[in-house]
């Protein structure tokens, strides 16, 4: 991967060892010297001054940048013979207080990391904002861009006159520098790492709030103005901070706190302190959406907000800790989503959405404990997973209810308290919790996040004459490969039904350890008609029903009155069939028979994907269009139930067109497309248009001609990607050949192009048009992966993956391009995960023919 300083773990420690860095300095000028926006560079001047503990040795800043005009030392011109972007500019001679002043020409960036520019196709408007993370602050000024060498900065940005510019802290001061410009001083930060430091500047839209003493802003493109819904934001927002300020116990530090929706953003959200970005397709709806919808983007403006405290006020000292970071930010917006806004229910979100990731990662053969070792930012980079994530959420909150929450608080604000601006290990955090709790946890810890994989959690039931438990054994397995068997806090719920409903009669709670552990309490007790363990889904597990829990389920899935028990079924039957244990078809059959009663529309859009999923991959090819009919049926009938114009309305249509395959469907699409024929009260607005046309588009029923007057009607940043995801799916030879040729051609496509042309390129609805580009992709993705950054490639890596061509054939040719050398480590990680899946489809497929 391409552009920066691959800086290793040894680097950082030796760097961190002998330097204290005391400040930066920062000055951008982003425009072109006649007050207009800059088009591919952008002049970029930085003073850090800093202390060596050892006078007289030598060490390196990173500059990526396009050209470097000076750098100075302590006054004394640097030799530049030996820079370059990838190795940095080399420090020889330090004394004990040190100025490096570097000032140089550096790329905006298209690809999403660095100073991203984007340009709005409506009013023709320039846009810029920083993504910095991992390690991309060196794309925009010279630094030592390593999480540990924190400092206090300062920032002078010189803008056209009409733009906004927003950084971490607020403006101190405005001058005007001829030709229409202005220079934007802000006040100095803080210390902070570099790579939550930020600067946005554009002629974006504002909205202004103030909450508990805090300056709020809202951010977006003035194209997207009428579309950002300030007030819900808002909300979220001031419900985040009440909250977290109570629970934490410590005050938000900075003066103000922006959030920004900005376009061709990689990934959710970005936590800079003060100055959040977000993702503007995620996050600002511009058509109607559902309940699941809005919940996703409350999660991700607490999460982030999390951050501010674990990450941003203590940040981990090397990217070991990353887990740490992310865990904790996904742990505590779950926990504020559920406790203090109306997404009371986001813990089964959390299960359905979120866990269901963190699973699949942990199956995978890259699988790795929830902690280790970063041996260089490359790794780093591909470790932005759902076992960082959210298996390491579900760690957090088992540890939870392993002290109890009033300990894990009062732990967790002595910490916050003790490193404050500073960097701290996972290793200082436990110390705080078990002087709190009085508990020992370093076992706890080397058991839940020094090993990796999934336990798998049965009940072993045996019942007496009068229907009672005998005996009740919790039967707790581990892949032969990875033989943990980890100790796990569980809830064990005893449902009876009541006509349709499943009523829990009792909750007990037990500590499940080893191969077999009896739950002596329930001995003698009245069998249940569905006993589940893990309720609650206090632990990370993947869980299996009894006999008669199972057929009781089967029928009455959707009899529990509270969402966490059904998505805890749900989970409970979908990992059955990923490990081959149910059949396609009869996981179908439950979804058709339980999802009509469902009223949580978060699970029910979790399950119609995992559906659709299933479909694609785990069925038998023979049967699969007998399983998309079943789902097409159901869509259809739910969809004329449902009332008009509601979220559940469009959450049935959005299946209907996930299923559609036939001719005949491909007709009710077009007709709700035209307007000739479409459910009363569908709102077929700019984004269900789109979806409607991309799968027109897929079945060969649309012509380009029309996605031109869709794009023509539609001429926005949105318009742009949907109608390139759409004309990539058109289904002919030689638009395939198109698309490929601009994904591997030598000049990279801009990120959202991208990911545009790699999301049309394969579909699962044209398995066999696309065959021919698995033997290609083992040719070029090497050659993509060396010239791509960072993101693309993995990107490419991921989603051109033959991951469709489920056969023996995928599989050697997988085989043949991992037996090679000289791959490089991450590379290979992504491309054997996608290997894993097909073994895994071939396997789920042998059981559906079976059966």
């Amino acid at each position: 991967m391409a552009g920066v300083h691959n800086l290793t773990q040894v680097e950082a420690a030796e760097r961190g060892r002998l330097l204290e860095v005391t400040g930066y300095d920062i000055t951008l000028d982003l425009t072109d010297g006649h007050g207009n926006p800059g088009s591919d560079t952008f002049r970029s001047t930085t003073v850090i001054s800093f202390r060596c503990a050892e006078p007289g040795a030598a060490t390196f800043a990173e500059a990526a940048a396009a050209a470097i005009h000076s750098a100075t030392l302590n006054g004394t011109p640097l030799d530049l013979s030996g820079w370059s972007p990838e190795k940095g500019l080399p420090l020889s001679g330090l004394a004990a207080e040190n100025t490096l002043v570097v000032s140089g020409d550096f790329k905006y960036s298209a690809s999403g990391q660095g100073l991203q520019r984007s340009l709005d196709p409506v009013d023709k408007e320039v846009y810029l904002y920083s993504q910095f993370e991992t390690a991309d602050a060196q794309r925009a000024y010279a630094c030592f861009d390593q999480p540990d060498l924190k400092s206090v900065f300062t920032w002078h940005v010189t803008a056209p006159g009409h733009w906004k510019v927003v950084s971490n802290m607020p403006v101190e001061s405005e001058e005007q520098t001829g030709f229409g410009a202005k220079t934007v001083h802000f006040t100095t930060s803080p210390r902070m790492s570099t790579y939550f430091t930020a600067i946005c500047a554009g002629p974006y839209h504002e909205v202004r709030d103030s909450h508990d003493g805090i300056e709020l802003g809202v951010f977006c493109r003035a194209s997207m103005a009428r579309h950002l819904d300030a007030d819900d934001l808002f909300l979220i927002t001031k419900q985040g901070f009440d909250f977290f300020h109570e629970q934490f116990g410590v005050r938000y530090p900075l003066p103000k706190y922006d959030q920004l929706w900005v376009p061709d953003f990689n990934a959710g959200a970005m936590e800079n302190f003060g100055c959040v970005t977000h993702a503007e397709s995620h996050y600002i709806f511009r058509s109607q959406v559902t309940d699941y919808e809005y919940e996703q983007r409350a999660n991700t403006i607490l999460h982030e907000m999390a951050h501010m405290w674990f990450g941003d006020l203590v940040t981990m000292r090397w990217w070991n800790d990353l887990w740490l970071n992310e865990s904790f930010a996904e742990w505590a917006s779950h926990w504020c989503n559920t406790e203090a806004t109306r997404f009371a229910d986001a813990w089964s979100t959390f299960l359905s959405i979120r866990k269901a990731w963190g699973y699949r990662q942990d199956q995978l053969s890259s699988t790795h404990p929830v902690y280790c070792e970063m041996p260089d930012l490359e790794a780093v980079e591909v470790n932005f997973d759902g076992i960082t994530y959210a298996k390491g959420a579900s760690v957090i909150k088992q540890l939870v209810a392993y002290v109890g929450l009033d300990p894990f608080l009062t732990g967790l604000r002595a910490y916050f308290g003790k490193y404050a601006w500073g960097n701290a290990t996972f290793d200082d955090l436990l110390t705080e919790l078990e002087a709190a709790s009085g508990r020992e946890l370093r076992k706890f810890a080397a058991q839940w996040l020094e090993t990796a994989q999934v336990n798998t959690l049965r009940p072993v039931v045996e019942t007496d004459a009068d229907g009672n438990y005998a005996s009740v054994v919790v039967s707790q397995e581990a892949p032969a490969e990875y033989p943990t068997l980890r100790t796990h806090r569980i809830g064990i719920g005893l449902y009876d039904l009541d006509g349709d409903r499943l009523v829990r009669r009792e909750l007990i709670e037990a500590d499940v350890a080893g191969d077999r552990t009896a739950i002596t309490a329930l001995t003698g007790v009245r069998a249940a008609d569905l006993l589940l363990l893990n309720d609650e889904d206090l632990t990370y597990a993947k869980l299996r029903l009894d006999e008669r829990s199972l057929a009781t389920l089967v029928g009455h899935i959707a009899g529990f009155d509270s969402a966490l028990p059904r998505a805890l079924c749900w989970a409970a039957a979908w990992d059955m069939l990923r490990d081959a244990e149910m059949a396609t078809r009869d996981y179908v059959a439950l979804v058709v028979a339980g999802l009509p009663a469902e009223n949580d529309v978060n699970l029910a859009t979790a399950t119609l994907r995992q559906a659709a999923t299933a479909l694609t991959s785990f069925a038998d090819p023979e049967w699969a269009p007998n399983g998309w009919a079943a789902l097409a049926g159901l869509a259809e009938t739910q969809l004329a139930a449902a009332e008009p114009g509601s979220g559940w309305q469009l959450t049935w249509a959005r299946a209907f067109i996930t299923a559609a395959r036939t001719p005949e469907q491909a007709a009710v699409l077009r007709g709700w497309l035209t307007g000739g024929s479409k459910p009363e009260g569908l709102v077929v607005d700019t984004e269900l248009r789109w979806s409607l046309l991309q799968a027109l588009s897929a079945l060969g029923a649309a012509e380009e001609s029309e996605i031109d007057d869709e794009l023509a009607a539609d001429m926005t940043a949105s318009g742009e990607r949907e109608a390139a995801i759409a004309r990539a799916l058109l289904p002919t030879p030689e638009n395939k050949a198109r698309v490929w040729a601009e994904l591997t051609g030598p000049q990279a496509p801009p990120n959202w192009l991208n990911r545009s042309l790699l999301q049309g390129f394969q579909s699962t609805r044209q398995v066999a048009l696309t065959a021919p580009y698995a033997e290609k992709f083992f040719e070029v993705v090497a050659d993509v992966w060396a010239h791509s950054d960072s993101e693309p490639a993995q990107e490419f890596a991921m989603l051109a993956y033959p991951a469709y061509q489920i056969s023996d054939e995928t599989v050697a040719l997988t085989d043949a391009w991992l037996a090679r050398e000289g791959h490089p480590a991450s590379l290979r990680r992504l491309v054997a995960e996608g290997r894993d899946g097909v073994l895994r489809a071939l396997k789920a497929r042998a059981k559906d023919r079976s059966a």
